[in-house]
């Protein structure tokens, strides 16, 4: 690839290595049918295996799906092949501001740019409970027209993996922008470090150089610790007095996004339609026609009436891991048999629980009733490996459409397959809209309903 084009599925020519790092390369590519200019990072699957870093890529498409913004690099698709993963990207034509800060300290007013593009989209990622955790100028990106996006989620967490204290507590970043709590390990809010490494890039913008330098790299942190920075002579009063507020050591104190926004340095040449970059439209997360993904409606979803055993809701980050579009599981799992299928359903909760029931009762399976939407269908004699167990749960992406995951929980795994291929699937064909994976919807009963 980095010596000559190539052509990835019929769909992109790649040209050019970009750039590369452990994992993955980057490679400028463009789009066969639109002539479209695209980076296509590439991930090779086997290193990714052998480090256990699955998850971490799972979640870096999960996340790069929610945090749709127009100062963050947009995910297209994502492709695969058998040793490689890859992921189609919105080509950001000026390179880093990394390089941009390498050859000196930016004007002011260049800076204060940056930085407010910066600021609102990261505050929009912690408003979608994505928090990035490695913001540095290596990862914000230039446009064609100079404008700043956000790039690399890899170390990015969402607010599923708060732990019961509501805080965050993987250590991670670059240690010249991390903030003191983070060091600590003793739990973060993943906000509230965000914005310390803010500060950092506008200290950064603005200097030309990092607050918190050492060679020996434990000083360093006792520096980042006690917030030992001092700013030039040229920074004017009001930047100095911004960034003493967001580079607080104790993150109790330190200040909000909302008070960023509102402090007097960065709201200069600001008017009202520039402060507001966040799209208009609300993304709202549900299964599009296809199953591909969240769509967009700009109304909103009503909230559906409460019941007292209603099934679990889905939220978007469930619904994109789940989704045919998202789903990686098949990238690392191929050479095992899939433990699990799902399904789409435009039938009540009742209905579809009571066909697992006959379903059940004529295959004499013992059904256990769970939590709400979850049932467990148990085989009364003994397989190959203990009693086979298919666990299915019903969970409510919308108030007309439910989402059904059926998988072994124990026995034999061959036994379970062909259950789910022979009975399963047959006994269910007139509930299911669209099994995952399959390409068109099955549309019997969906017409009988309208």
């Amino acid at each position: 690839m980095e010596n000559k084009p190539s052509v990835l599925t019929q769909k992109y020519e790649v040209g050019r290595l970009l750039g590369q790092g452990t994992f993955a390369k980057v490679y400028f590519a463009r789009s066969i049918r639109t002539n479209q200019s695209v980076a296509i990072k590439v991930i090779d699957k086997e290193k990714v295996l052998r480090v256990g870093l699955v998850d971490q890529i799972k979640r870096e498409i999960s996340v790069m799906r929610l945090v749709r913004h127009p100062n963050i690099i947009q995910l297209y698709e994502v492709l695969a092949t058998k040793s490689k993963i890859f992921f189609v990207l919105e080509y950001a034509k000026g390179g880093e501001l990394f390089n941009k800060v390498a050859k000196g300290r930016l004007k002011e007013d260049a800076a204060r740019k940056y930085f407010q593009q910066l600021i609102n989209a990261v505050d929009f990622c912690h408003s979608r409970g994505v928090y990035h955790r490695d913001i540095k100028p290596e990862n914000l990106l230039l446009d064609e027209n100079e404008n700043l996006k956000i790039s690399d989620f890899g170390l990015s967490a969402l607010a599923e993996s708060k732990r019961q204290d509501g805080l965050l507590h993987t250590t991670c970043g670059t240690p010249a922008y991390v903030a003191p709590e983070v060091i600590d390990r003793k739990g973060y809010d993943g906000a509230k470090a965000d914005i310390w490494s803010c500060g950092v890039v506008l200290f950064v913008l603005l200097a030309g150089y990092l607050p918190f330098h050492d060679s020996n790299l434990m000083e360093m942190y006792r520096k980042i610790g006690r917030a030992e920075f001092k700013c030039p002579n040229w920074f004017p009063t009001d930047a100095r007095k911004l960034l003493r507020k967001i580079l607080d050591p104790n993150p109790n104190t330190r200040i909000s996004m909302a008070e960023i926004k509102e402090s007097s340095w960065f709201r200069k040449g600001l008017n009202s339609k520039q402060s507001k970059t966040e799209p208009e439209s609300r993304e709202v997360a549900a299964l599009g026609r296809n199953g591909s993904g969240p769509s967009e409606n700009s109304t909103g979803v009503s909230e559906p009436k409460q019941e007292s055993a209603k099934p679990p809701n889905l939220n978007a980050f469930d619904i994109i891991s789940l989704s045919a579009g998202f789903d990686l599981s098949g990238l690392f799992e191929e050479r095992y048999m899939k433990r699990e299928a799902r399904f789409t359903c435009i039938q009540p909760a009742s209905v579809i629980i009571s066909k697992l029931e006959d379903l059940a009762k004529r295959l004499k399976l013992k059904v256990i009733k769970k939590d709400a939407g979850l049932l467990k269908l148990e085989g009364k004699k003994e397989g190959r490996k203990g009693l086979l167990s298919v666990d299915a749960e019903i969970f409510e992406v919308t108030p007309n459409i439910h989402l059904v995951e059926v998988k072994k929980s124990n026995g034999d795994t061959l036994e379970y397959e062909k259950m789910l291929e022979e009975d399963i699937r047959p006994a269910l064909k007139d509930i299911v809209w669209a099994w995952q994976g399959e390409q068109e919807p099955q549309q019997q009963q969906m017409q009988q309903s309208h």
